[in-house]
């Protein structure tokens, strides 16, 4: 477990002393793609890591600097300027961004893009090429579209809480990742993925509205499948003890529990490790990150790779023809080199500055 880390796809951390190796360039399935991020938290910056991993390049509009930024994966692999959007000059040097992007993401609340004067009909109005992705937590319409929420909210709602956990027990609630990550931010990217590849034959953009309550509730699909079969019952009144296998569970498996358990206590983890490697059966040690990061599969699959001496999880999924990117750290340039692209002269971008609409 003590095999040095990749620091790119097929390379290895250079010895002590050694230059640090050259930056990738733009590589991957979606080079040539340009991302415009409104900043946000959560799954917003998770879909534009994994659209940046794929060779995006991805613009991160940040919010005024309000004190140093903690290491944080989901931000690799882009550039940031920060702009004022509640200043008219910092909305109009947004807008040119966003006329040479072809993707922009936002994770507001509903409404707010479009009291910032960023939103859809502006922005695709302006750009009728541009892939206008928003993410939320209930969608953009229906009772609860201004609610607050969280995770474990939207999970609840869905029905997949009530499917964590013992039966007739407390629900069990997971690493907050399922919803925001899993729900949210891998089916936005999915859904910008999809609407490039539309866009290719018509030529027209869209509007991508990823919700984390349609996303975790797409989980359930097998759930559903289930239940339809008569063998996942949770309706009320209809509970896990009308299960055709409820007496098996019942009686067989509280022996069978006690049985594993008395055996397993008997071994350290090495030792069980040991017994079941090369063995057809699913048994696997539960690891911690750091054991995770250094684990002989996880090494050889490049699952983990080091960049400036941070850990990040590799870019995924992978490809035979077209790999993805190699993660970089975010760089933040103060913008004038982003305006520049954007059409912005010189003394536009001064002024700018001189307004307090850009940091």
């Amino acid at each position: 477990m003590s095999q040095p880390l990749p620091t790119r796809l097929g390379a290895v951390l250079p010895a002590a002393g050694a230059p640090s190796p050259a930056p990738a360039p733009a590589v991957g399935p979606l080079a040539g793609v340009r991302v415009v991020e409104l900043a946000g938290i959560g799954p917003g910056p998770y879909a534009c890591m994994m659209l940046a991993d794929m060779g995006a390049e991805v613009i991160r509009v940040e919010r005024p600097a309000t004190g140093e930024a903690a290491f944080d994966p989901t931000m690799r692999s882009r550039r940031s300027l920060a702009l004022n959007l509640k200043h008219p000059g910092a909305v109009d040097a947004a807008l040119r961004l966003i006329d040479r992007a072809d993707v922009l993401v936002e994770g507001y609340r509903p409404g707010v893009a479009e009291r910032l004067g960023v939103g859809p009909d502006v922005c695709c109005a302006r750009n009728p090429r541009l892939i206008y992705g928003r993410i939320t937590g209930w969608g953009q319409t229906g009772p609860l579209a201004n609610a607050a929420g969280h995770d474990i909210n939207y999970l609840a709602l869905s029905g997949m809480l009530h499917q964590i956990g013992p039966p007739g027990g407390k629900p069990v609630p997971p690493l907050n990742v399922v919803a925001d990550f899993g729900g949210g931010g891998l089916l936005l990217a999915y859904g910008v993925a999809c609407a490039l590849h539309e866009r290719a034959r018509s030529g027209r953009g869209q509007v991508v509205d990823a919700t984390m309550l349609d996303g975790v509730a797409s989980f359930l699909a097998s759930a559903l499948g289930l239940q339809a079969r008569g063998r996942w019952q949770s309706a009320p009144g209809v509970g896990f003890e009308d299960l055709p296998y409820r007496q098996l569970v019942d009686t067989v498996w509280p022996a069978l529990r006690a049985k594993l358990g008395e055996a397993i206590r008997r071994h350290t983890r090495a030792e069980i490790e040991a017994l079941f490697a090369g063995v057809d059966a699913c048994v696997t040690p539960v690891l911690s990150i750091d054991e995770a990061i250094r684990h002989p599969h996880n090494v050889a699959r490049q699952v983990f790779i080091e960049v400036d001496g941070k850990v990040h999880n590799a870019p995924a999924p992978r490809f035979s023809r077209t790999p993805g990117r190699t993660p970089g750290t975010p760089v933040a340039e103060g913008g004038d080199a982003v305006l520049r692209e954007a059409g912005l002269a010189d003394d536009e971008i001064a002024q700018l500055r001189r307004a307090g609409a850009l940091s």
